[in-house]
């Protein structure tokens, strides 16, 4: 079975990066001003977007976003996501290439599915300051020549532990996501396994546990049902290739292994209100 990313538009850190050194692993970019990207894409690469100001809207994985000052927004790779920001804008972007994310995954301290959910979020001033400072000091540091790229690496990491730090005090949910590391398993087994297994059998399995301890868990800590997790899982897939890919509806029910077209549809307009087609249609 093919990975859905031969179906995407993904856009990679070479890209954005003609001018830059061989092998660069980040990029900085200033977000002020008006700009947007009409067509839904996905990048193979780490996004930060830091706002002084912030007037727009952001969509994320179909989800809605606006635009505000003191924002950060974090747009991981393989997301999908489209904006349009308008000129009162002022703003500040790091990519990090896939290579680096991977070590720079853990100055975030919270699981990556916990800022799938909460990707966009308002800092302090104190920590605005901080934050600027960094990416700041990253940009004068790419115009030296040589770069001296280990300490432009540290210093993004010392950003993805300030990031995790305003995360901390922002959303009330954040220990409910974290101090149970069955659920940040159960995440990453949804990742991997959510196109061939849908039994919340197979996955308390692969968690070592009982099907119905791992419904407890997640009727407890996040008040939804592990199969809900697994559906929730596939739809995004659904709504991703969709909208963004060139595959036929037909295909993507052979891609997500739907029995056929019509329990396809069903699930869909089970779960959006709208057949596949409409929601592929929709602008």
């Amino acid at each position: 079975m093919n990975e859905p990313s031969d179906y995407f538009p993904v856009l990679g850190i070479h890209e954005f990066a003609e001018q830059s050194p061989v092998g660069c692993n980040l990029l900085f970019n200033d977000l002020s001003g008006e700009r947007s990207i009409e067509s839904p894409h996905k990048h193979d690469f780490f996004i930060i977007n830091l706002f002084e100001k912030g007037k727009g809207t952001h969509y994320i994985d179909f989800v809605k976003y606006a635009v505000e000052d003191h924002q950060v927004h974090l747009i991981f790779p393989d997301q999908v996501h489209q904006w349009e920001i308008e000129k009162e804008t002022v703003g500040y972007q790091l990519m990090i290439s896939r290579e680096w994310f991977e070590s720079f995954l853990p100055s975030l301290r919270f699981s990556a599915s916990y800022y799938h959910i909460h990707p966009v979020f308002t800092v302090s001033e104190e920590n605005y300051k901080q934050l600027l400072h960094e990416f700041q000091c990253i940009q004068d540091e790419l115009s030296k020549d040589p770069v001296f790229w280990k300490l432009i690496q540290t210093r993004s990491e010392l950003i993805g532990l300030l990031i995790s730090r305003s995360v901390e005090g922002a959303f009330k949910d954040v220990e409910v996501y974290n101090s149970n590391p069955v659920l940040s398993r159960f995440f990453s087994l949804i990742d991997k396994y959510f196109k061939e297994e849908r039994s919340v059998s197979f996955y308390a399995g692969e968690l070592t546990i009982s099907a119905n301890y791992l419904n407890i868990i997640c009727q407890k800590n996040l008040h939804v049902s592990a199969s809900s997790l697994i559906q929730d899982r596939i739809l995004l897939e659904a709504k991703r290739l969709l909208k963004v890919s060139e595959m036929s509806v037909k295909d993507i029910v052979y891609e997500l292994g739907f029995y056929d077209h019509a329990s396809f549809s069903k699930f869909f307009k089970a779960q959006t209100g709208m057949t596949p087609s409409q929601f592929k249609e929709q602008q």
